[in-house]
């Protein structure tokens, strides 16, 4: 079950629809900041039930206890049932896609409504005619990969022809990510400064992409002796990905135009955080940047075999040595 929550809800009216979700079964995923997930395998034999009464039932408890009206997507998978949800008109309603019709109905929809896919990479598909998820589904998985990139290719490939083996993870509101870096001594140099700002990143995105998350803003925050500066910039689009937090952080630090500040520690804080399934991975014609991608998920896997420094910028390492 994917419950779609309206847009704009505050915060602890998010958190109230989770307890509720939370009292229907006790396996859910947390999407903020308006979204979550939802195991019904245990919940159907409890309640006796199908999923779709189980879906009405919830809908009622929502409009009933908090005022508020939510969005319901059933299916087979993570990516039916997020995409069933989205198809449904506001202010909500419930939409159940049974296991033998799910790649039957996903065929009929427009590219652009199948969960994961961004404007970008639908702008890119209708480029070479494939309108319809059935249609993609009909291209061979390497031709979609060679149109949007490796990974998020063979990803709108496999969900197109109704493939999507992630499980539902229990996974609470997460709070906000935040690394420190403290000085051991009073400094000045740029360069010192920058090698840390740069370790800082990387120690971010590897938190966030080992949650599952993506950020849309960061905030610096910059400790002198006894005071302290910070400034938040949101990111163009939300990521998790190194690159994109080093330029918005490298950003942020240009704005602060240190000059003979004395620096004493550096704060970054990832903020307005979403699931890393909900930000859509967008076409990209950069091969560079996709080199860039996966040379990031190999050093992640150096580093969670052996140890956070055991790979890294060279800037990192020459300032820490």
């Amino acid at each position: 079950m994917h419950v779609r929550c309206p847009d704009r809800l505050p915060e602890e009216g998010y958190r109230q629809v989770l307890e509720l979700l939370a009292d229907l079964s006790p396996v859910v995923q947390a999407l903020p900041p308006t979204a979550a997930l939802v195991e019904l395998k245990g919940a159907l034999s409890y309640y006796g039930t199908d999923a779709h009464r189980l879906g009405e039932m919830l809908r009622i408890r929502t409009i009933s206890r908090l005022g508020i009206d939510v969005r319901v997507g059933i299916g087979p998978t993570v990516t039916v049932a997020a995409t069933a949800s989205a198809q449904i008109p506001r202010p909500g309603g419930v939409l159940t896609v049974p296991a033998d019709e799910a790649v039957d109905w996903l065929a009929g929809l427009p590219v652009k409504a199948l969960h994961g896919i961004g404007p970008r990479q639908a702008e890119a598909l209708h480029d070479y005619g494939i309108h319809t998820v059935g249609l993609l589904a009909a291209v061979p998985p390497a031709t979609v990969q060679r149109l949007l990139g490796g990974r998020a290719g063979r990803q709108a490939a496999d969900r197109a022809r109704g493939i999507d083996p992630r499980p539902v993870v229990p996974r609470a509101l997460p709070a906000t990510a935040t690394v420190h870096h403290t000085f051991p001594q009073h400094t000045l140099d740029g360069a010192t400064v920058r090698a840390a700002l740069l370790d800082l990143v990387v120690r971010l995105g590897r938190l966030l992409r080992r949650r599952g998350q993506a950020a849309r803003a960061l905030t610096l925050t910059l400790q002198f002796p006894g005071s302290t500066w910070h400034k938040t910039r949101r990111l163009a689009e939300p990521s998790g990905h190194d690159e994109d937090l080093r330029t918005l952080a490298y950003q942020l630090m240009d704005a602060a135009g240190l000059q003979r500040g004395r620096l004493t520690g550096i704060t970054l804080k990832a903020a307005d955080l979403i699931d890393a399934d909900q930000a859509a991975q967008q076409i990209s014609l950069d091969s560079a940047r996709e080199a860039r991608l996966v040379a990031e998920e190999t050093m992640d896997c150096i580093r969670d075999k052996y140890g956070p420094s055991s790979i890294g910028p060279a800037a990192v390492f020459r300032h820490a040595s």
